[in-house]
């Protein structure tokens, strides 16, 4: 039988999951995950996810104490959240998953260094080794000599916004762990700038760039893995099978396994090694002029950094609402509950309840015969979720 496309990929190049959605990990098995602040405000928005986000809301509540503001609130929750969608993630996958550092920290050296730590120390208080965990840090010169002192701390990372091979080159000097080369932001720029409304897969812009960073680390013995990211179609990813990894979008996955055909691999060790590729010799200065010389690169992080940005302050406006939502509801359960508990045992007992016997047994959810201040309260959460319907 013919194999498909993505079966024939996973033969010769590592397949990882691009997105925050557990159920479509679950179902496309991969080795490796990784998100990012987009996909994590998506996730947490879907239905399936609320109890992630309202026990992170809660955990953050209980560390800041009531006189916290919601706002200060939801942007420690932000901080835990995607961690605590990668520890679930992690009991889905056998490889690793990628957490994001706050984007706006990227030109922010020490900054990034200490949330690196801090993510690293969430997931190892939770039993996770640090082998396990890739920090995903911007491509900013900041951000790279960040992820250089990490790596020597045995912090492993990603280095993710990336678009030129001034970029890459710096990471592989810094001894980062894996680049995130954006494949199809690069070719949406191209597009741009041309008019053109497509390009051939082989002659296609973001898989040029990442052929030539693959050849160059390859060819000088460099350990920083390359994974193709942000594809667009499936022509883009065929035509760099072979690469060290590839982060690949639930709907992609699902059209590389929908699809026959043979997969011949582009990109390896040995062709790489008869590239004319030719070292070149990178520090701070080198990198800042072949930065502002590539056009493409420079406005491709920022507008990178810049989305990302604007995804973390819609996160923690989300969690901010949510939170004030749930404690609303706690508080106008705990209301209730004082009203009806007349002995102030701290349970609410059919005698005392002045309610119909079909509302008491709703609430009394385990049927000991007594309502519980939790029992209340998630009996409320579930009017109020109904409400919202």
């Amino acid at each position: 039988m013919t194999k498909n496309l993505l079966e024939q990929l996973r033969e010769v190049t590592i397949v990882v999951a691009d997105t925050g959605d557990i159920q479509a990990i679950e179902k496309f098995q991969p080795r490796d995950a990784t998100t990012n602040p987009s996909l994590i405000t998506a996730a947490a928005q879907m239905s399936q996810y609320q109890e992630i986000v309202d026990e992170t809301l809660k955990k953050a509540r209980e560390e800041l104490g009531t006189d916290a503001t919601p706002s200060d609130v939801a942007n420690l929750a932000f901080k835990r959240l995607a961690v605590a969608f990668g520890l679930k993630i992690l009991q889905i996958i056998p490889g690793r998953v990628s957490t994001e550092v706050d984007a706006r920290l990227s030109y922010d050296t020490e900054s990034t260094i200490a949330q690196g730590r801090d993510l690293i120390a969430q997931y190892e208080a939770a039993g996770v080794s640090r082998d396990r965990i890739l920090i995903k840090i911007a491509s900013t010169w900041e951000g790279i000599k960040a992820a250089e002192v990490l790596e020597k701390e045995g912090i492993h990372c990603n280095l993710t916004l990336l678009f030129g091979l001034h970029q890459a080159i710096a990471c592989a000097e810094a001894g980062a762990t894996l680049i995130s080369p954006f494949v199809g932001r690069i070719l949406d720029w191209y597009k741009k700038e041309t008019g053109r409304d497509s390009y051939p897969p082989a002659e296609d812009p973001g898989v040029l760039s990442v052929t030539q960073v693959y050849n160059y680390y390859k060819k000088f013995g460099y350990k920083t893995e390359v994974m193709g990211a942000s594809f667009r179609n499936i022509g883009e990813i065929t035509e760099l099978a072979g690469c060290d990894l590839l982060t690949i979008s639930p709907g992609l996955l699902g059209e590389l396994e929908s699809t026959t055909g043979e997969l011949p691999t582009k990109l390896s060790v040995e062709k790489a090694a008869q590239s004319d590729a030719e070292k070149i010799a990178l520090d701070k200065e080198t990198f800042d002029q072949m930065h502002a010389e590539n056009r493409m690169a420079s406005q491709k992080l920022d507008e990178g950094i810049k989305g990302f940005s604007k995804a973390l302050e819609s996160l923690e406006n989300l969690l901010a609402d949510r939170l004030t939502r749930l404690e609303g509801v706690t508080h106008a359960a705990e209301d209730i509950f004082h009203i009806y508990d007349l002995d102030g045992d701290g349970f609410i007992t059919r005698e005392e309840w002045a309610g119909t016997d079909a509302v008491f047994d709703a609430l009394d959810i385990n049927q000991d015969g007594k309502i519980s201040p939790e029992e209340m309260a998630s009996g409320l959460g579930a009017v109020f979720q109904l409400a919202k319907v």
